[in-house]
């Protein structure tokens, strides 16, 4: 067991800004699979319609964040997080007034544009501010953003939309939004550290580089398989448990809320284990858990609500711990002239992952006369398989990280 540092004054600053950022942003996409059955039947959307909407915001990030790779080190990443954080605003607001299919399908491009650059952001100035050992605590803080979400935000947007419609909950995140951008702009001092170091004057050559580098295509296709399994299971998460498991529209904010609150403590908890007993464990014992879990959960019919929501808990106790020591490793494999392309490459893969696996759950699932979703069993042996091929890419990159180390 290794001894862990403390952090500054001015770290937990940041700690808290980029964790409020990361609510901000996480909220904006997750509620939209929790109120997928109300917009669904106010908007007359089939799944495959709802699924293209989900897959839309992931898709234009995709595009925004590889757009975004070569220019990413060349500016103070705060005038970045401003920007990007401002646009998602508006996006977000356009989401709020949409009224129609094609209106939330542009909003939600529109948000995906600056939404989607959002992590790689963070993620640059995590591993800019702060050194490598303490990275998985921040990572873990961060990823409370989840639990925070599903603790107050998701079940908050299931009560406004049961007391007034679905639009409220977008304008509420716009209201909270503002705030957090008033802090970044009062609280972060600008960062400029990397500007310092040399590198490509050109941006598509600088965009070359990263892409060619062999320690980073193993990064990008160990993120790809990762954000698989979300993006399958997410968008028709609330209508399962509605048609599927029988639970009511009063039931389903507990289901969130309880298994936000656990996802909060384990998010900080998987941080600590990560950066003392390392991450490669932690991260194989959360795949284990999360397979067995999504394959019990996806076979379920008719439930009672105890049942749905100790499998929900369990399970996003076994993605948290996925997720928090894959993300410390990402910030310790590319370096520092390269820091703002490769997490926005890295970014963009996983949006892209994320799209196309939403889109192809929304061809693979339908609804059955009687409302149900059907086929979700075969979604989950699907991401089991690509939480299997996952491991194995992080073990292959675990490696190279400890063989650069040393």
């Amino acid at each position: 067991m290794k001894q862990i540092g403390r952090f500054s004054p001015y770290q937990k600053v940041i700690t808290l800004t980029l964790a409020l950022i990361q609510f901000c942003v996480v909220l904006d996409f997750m509620v939209l699979a929790p109120l997928g059955t109300f917009v669904m039947k106010d908007l007359h959307l089939e799944p495959s319609q709802f699924a293209i909407v989900v897959s839309a915001y992931a898709i234009s990030a995709f595009v925004s964040a590889l757009l975004t790779a070569g220019f990413a080190d060349k500016f103070d990443r705060k005038k970045l997080l401003v920007f990007f954080f401002s646009g998602f605003i508006i996006g977000t607001l356009f989401c709020a007034m949409s009224t129609n299919y094609y209106g939330l399908l542009g909003a939600r491009i529109f948000t995906g544009l600056f939404g989607g650059v959002m992590s790689s952001i963070s993620f640059a100035i995590i591993t800019d501010i702060f050194e490598v050992d303490k990275r998985g605590r921040i990572m873990g803080f961060i990823q409370m953003a989840f639990g925070v979400s599903q603790i107050v935000g998701i079940p908050l947007g299931l009560m406004l939309t049961n007391w007034v419609n679905w639009h409220l909950p977008f304008y509420a995140i716009v209201g909270f939004a503002i705030l957090v951008l008033a802090f970044v702009l009062i609280f972060m001092k600008p960062i400029t550290a990397h500007l310092a170091i040399k590198s490509e004057s050109n941006a598509f050559q600088h965009l070359m580089k990263t892409v060619r580098n062999k320690r980073y295509v193993t990064g990008f296709l160990a993120t790809t398989l990762l954000a698989t399994g979300g993006f399958m299971l997410m968008p028709f998460g609330s209508d399962f448990a509605v048609q599927n498991l029988k639970l009511t529209t009063d039931e389903l904010p507990w289901m969130y809320i309880l298994t936000g609150v656990f996802t909060f403590i384990s998010g900080p908890l998987a941080g600590i284990i990560s950066d003392k007993f390392g991450r490669m464990k932690l991260f194989v014992s959360g795949t284990f858990i999360s397979i067995c879990i999504v394959l019990i959960y996806t076979q379920l019919g008719a439930s009672p609500l105890w049942l749905v929501i100790l499998l929900n808990v369990i399970l996003f106790m076994g993605i948290q711990a996925r997720i928090v020591p894959a993300q410390a490793m990402m910030t310790a494999v590319p370096s520092p002239q390269d820091r703002g392309a490769f997490m926005s490459i890295n970014s963009a893969v996983q949006q892209l992952s994320g799209g196309i696996s939403s889109f192809v759950a929304g061809l693979i699932v339908y609804k059955s006369a009687n409302g149900e979703i059907q086929n979700y069993p075969i979604l989950g042996f699907v991401v089991t398989g690509t939480m299997i091929v996952a491991m194995i890419m992080m073990n292959r990159l675990h490696k190279l990280l400890n063989k650069d180390a040393h």
